[in-house]
């Protein structure tokens, strides 16, 4: 900090564009208004949401600081927050208005998660969790609906989110649970996040049908689940990381079939719900600290953001990198 702690280190994306444009700069300290607070930043994911925001897939205020995820401790509380105080760690969701790459950080105070000292949790596997974790249980037990013994069939299944839905579907009790991945060099990285098998996802018609399918790759992936769908079966949409072109949904066959299709965007969710988000999130935080969920975590310094982009990019991740600030 400098300047009487008036001015922070921040990643900013000045224009859109490749992952070159990331530029770090000076920027003000934020300060928390009510119901509200602000966090010391240690370490913040780094995530697709933020290759979008980079590439002007959605539509931010430019220059925009990126950074959904953190974790760090409690720098000061806005009016009426109760439960956290200054100096205590927390992982928390920062997607709604972003900001994560920067030394400090505001969001609202339900959208952070107190932390419990122990060998599961420290500060670089908390910064892992608001955003995958969180969206794995909101998807499977909000949206989906899972119900003990269904079955669960997820795309990307050795990235960030399908390393935790897979699990998260075993915490809710669910039957069969099969993953896809895009290379035979995955194969074995998704079978450690506890999928029963795991096929690449050209040849996903071999693998059954499914009460429910988690798609984030889109193209032909999302064709093929709803092929997959069983009869009731449920498939939620959450991204579009193949970059394809739209797929039409034919109402018709939804009716003919029973089938169901939803959306699911923690971005929008958080925004409307923060308090039901901040429970996931926490709900996370515990299962981690249990050792019941398991984060595969890589960490770079934040100077290397524009390294981090690019393999995320390329679709070479597996777990979740982190960025140290």
């Amino acid at each position: 900090m400098n300047d009487q702690n008036t001015q922070m280190k921040a990643v900013v994306i000045p224009e859109f564009g490749e992952a070159e444009v990331l530029r770090e700069a000076a920027t003000r300290v934020p300060e928390p208004g009510p119901g509200q607070v602000s966090i010391d930043v240690a370490y913040a994911g780094a995530n697709f949401a933020e290759v979008l925001y980079r590439r002007g897939v959605v539509d931010v205020p430019l220059p925009f600081v990126p950074g959904i995820e953190v974790s760090g401790r409690i720098r000061a509380v806005g009016e009426g927050v109760v439960g956290l105080a200054p100096g205590q760690p927390v992982a928390a969701l920062t997607i709604v208005d972003g900001g994560g790459y920067a030394e400090v950080v505001v969001t609202h105070a339900g959208l952070a998660a107190p932390l419990e000292d122990g060998p599961n949790l420290d500060l670089v596997t908390a910064a892992a969790l608001p955003s995958n974790s969180t969206t794995a249980f909101l998807v499977l037990d909000k949206v989906a609906r899972l119900a003990p013994g269904e079955s669960v069939l997820v795309h990307a299944a050795a990235g960030g989110v399908g390393s935790q839905l897979g699990q998260v579907a075993r915490l809710l009790g669910a039957g069969r649970v099969v993953g896809t991945v895009g290379s035979p060099a995955k194969v074995e990285v998704a079978r450690g996040f506890g999928y029963d098998e795991v096929f690449l996802r050209d040849q996903v018609a071999d693998a059954g049908d499914f009460d429910v399918v988690v798609d984030m790759v889109g193209g032909p992936a999302r064709q093929a689940s709803l092929d997959r769908l069983a009869p009731l079966g449920r498939l939620v949409v959450m991204g579009n990381a193949s970059g394809a072109e739209d797929v039409g949904i034919s109402a018709n066959e939804l009716w003919f079939s029973n089938k169901t299709v939803s959306g699911f965007n923690l971005a929008a969710y958080s925004a409307v719900h923060p308090e039901d988000a901040g429970r996931a999130l926490r709900r996370a935080a515990q299962a981690t600290h249990e050792g019941t969920l398991r984060i595969q975590v890589e960490t770079l310094p934040l100077s290397q953001v524009v390294e981090a982009h690019k393999r995320i990019e390329s679709g070479s991740t597996t777990g979740k990198l982190v960025l140290k600030v």
